[in-house]
């Protein structure tokens, strides 16, 4: 906090609907749904910024965050009961970030002034389809008037070679690739003409049933592993990788059923082909199949901030939440209290992940959540891009591109200053990974960087990774900053206080977006999402979608 809490003016009224506390994007979904749906939300955040683990940040502030949240703070306090018939729990901080690793080596050129020019998402890399179900809830609440996106320009597949192959987003493309040859096209091509009549078909209730029927992928192989599908198509190694890891972006090896902890249906691989399909060229101004916000991902929260703003939030930064209100009778939630001392109250509360209640032992206190699996997320400043033709991309990297023991699928995004993120003249790249621990995660994701980037010696000496690249003779750009940490995934619930998903591994936020409308139906089961209302101040642009060109 940069000032004392005990100096803010009390927040009035004192009694809400919800208390919904971080603003990152699923706090700040469920904050504007409520309030659309003429629910009281006190939206309370105790960082000096919007976003909470979904912001972008400056490197120095982005380091000072990612420092401050690896370690575990010191146990808060116990708060006075004052004698009410309420039992105040101490609220924690949990440290959801570790083995945070940050290099810099070029200070001279990246100094405080350049710093504070860079807006690096926490949560990278991360884009849209122009499909996604998060695009139509943009376009559906109206908070598509606050934020502005543009295309990334390609996809790639990087293969054992160490050769970046385009990933062919249309027919067109295919046919341009020089990279497929004549049978490759081709088997791709039927490939593709198969799926888009399942999916006619599919859509049909209806008419025409047993002519569909030959067209149609069977319920056996719809329910079959996707990559045992494919190999029944016959598709050749490299068009196989494509698929499963650039367009279904699988996330482990689906070869390896012994490591594999997700396998992919061929029914799931089908949705996920066609949400790649009508992705591409949804917008006219966004030939591929990927949208990224301009400013960065922290501008997502923001945007849900200003329209739940409009409908009568009350948001509130730097003021941190040192306990929840128990009843001392039933134990049910009943408000907060604020590190200024006044309690507010409320029928629900919302918790960014980030905090957990400390309840009596005599309570059943809510757990940490199953943490399943880990994310490996990495970032690098360069000065040149990695593919001086194209500025804003995606790499693949899938199992067992980059060593043998490799058994999930990376990808690295590189954004540059046309999407004001940087400085002119300098590019950020994204990596993560899912992983189990620190040690693997930093193995993959160092490999990644190496395959790609010169990083100096000093960032990870100790690792023994040799990649091998037809293209390693050639000059790679030199990393002038890195960041390496590895976050948990986790969610709780706990009766009238709720626990919001941390982000996950995945390039979007379907199953963020899933899980938080689920939660948000939950807690009001007759209220509609995002009522479709035109806007008071601005009813015409509730419909727009803003991209650059």
């Amino acid at each position: 906090m940069s000032e004392d809490a005990s100096s803010y003016p009390p927040i009035d009224p004192t009694n809400f609907d919800l208390i919904v506390l971080g603003t990152g994007l699923p706090e700040s979904v469920i904050a504007a749904a409520a309030s659309a749906n003429g629910k009281t939300v006190l939206h309370l955040d105790p960082n000096p910024f919007y976003g909470s683990n979904y912001t972008s940040l400056s490197l120095q502030d982005l380091s000072s965050f990612l420092i401050s949240h690896s370690a575990p703070p010191p146990s808060p306090p116990s708060a006075p009961s004052d004698g009410h018939d309420f039992t105040p729990a101490a609220l924690a901080a949990r440290p959801l970030f570790s083995h945070v690793e940050i290099s810099s080596f070029a200070p001279d050129v990246l100094g405080e002034e350049h710093s504070r020019k860079f807006n690096v998402d926490l949560c990278g890399p991360r884009v849209l389809f122009c499909a996604d179900k998060s695009i139509d809830l943009i376009l559906k609440s109206g908070t598509s008037q606050y934020v502005e996106f543009k295309g990334v320009d390609a996809s790639f597949v990087y293969n054992e070679n160490g050769k970046l192959t385009s990933v062919p987003d249309s027919r067109a493309a295919i046919f341009k690739d020089k990279s497929l040859g004549l049978t490759e096209k081709n088997q791709l091509m039927r490939f593709f003409k198969l799926v888009q009549q399942h999916l006619e078909d599919d859509g049909e209730e209806e008419g025409g049933e047993n002519e569909s029927r030959n067209s149609r992928i069977s319920e056996q192989d719809l329910e079959s592993p996707f990559v045992e599908f494919l190999n029944k198509m016959r598709l050749p190694p490299k068009i196989k990788s494509i698929i499963l890891y650039a367009i279904a972006m699988a996330d482990c090896d689906q070869d390896n059923v012994e490591v594999c902890e997700d396998v992919l249906k061929t029914k799931d691989g089908i949705d996920r082909l066609a949400l790649y399909n009508s992705s591409v060229g949804r917008f006219p101004n966004a030939l591929g199949a990927f949208l990224y916000p301009l400013y960065g991902h922290g501008e997502l929260p923001q945007a849900f901030c200003r329209r739940a703003a409009v409908k009568g939030c009350i948001h509130v930064l730097r003021m941190p939440v040192i306990a929840v209100l128990m009843d001392k009778s039933t134990g049910h939630y009943k408000g907060v209290r604020l590190s200024s001392g006044q309690d507010l109250f409320s029928h629900q509360l919302i918790l960014d992940p980030s905090f957990m209640v400390q309840l009596p032992l005599a309570s059943s206190p809510p757990g940490l959540g199953s943490i399943k699996r880990r994310v490996a997320r990495g970032i690098c400043i360069t000065k040149r891009s990695l593919r001086s033709e194209t500025s804003n991309f995606l790499v693949v990297y899938p199992p067992r591109s980059l060593f043998p023991e490799q058994v999930t699928s990376i990808r690295a995004l590189q954004i540059g200053s046309d999407l004001a993120v940087c400085p002119l003249g300098m590019f950020v790249i994204y990596f993560s990974t899912l992983c189990h621990d620190a040690n693997q995660g930093e193995k993959l994701l160092n490999a990644a960087m190496d395959s790609l980037l010169t990083v100096p010696e000093s960032a990870h000496p100790e690792s023994s990774t040799t990649v091998h690249s037809e293209n390693s003779a050639e000059e790679k750009p030199t990393v002038l900053w890195k960041a390496l940490y590895i976050q948990e995934l986790t969610m709780d619930h706990f009766e009238s206080i709720s626990s919001t998903p941390m982000p996950d591994g995945n390039l979007n936020y379907n199953n963020i977006l899933h899980a938080t409308l689920k939660l948000f139906q939950k807690m009001y089961p007759l209220e509609e999402v995002f009522p479709e209302t035109a806007s008071p101040e601005n009813p015409e642009d509730d419909n727009e979608f803003s991209l650059e060109s």
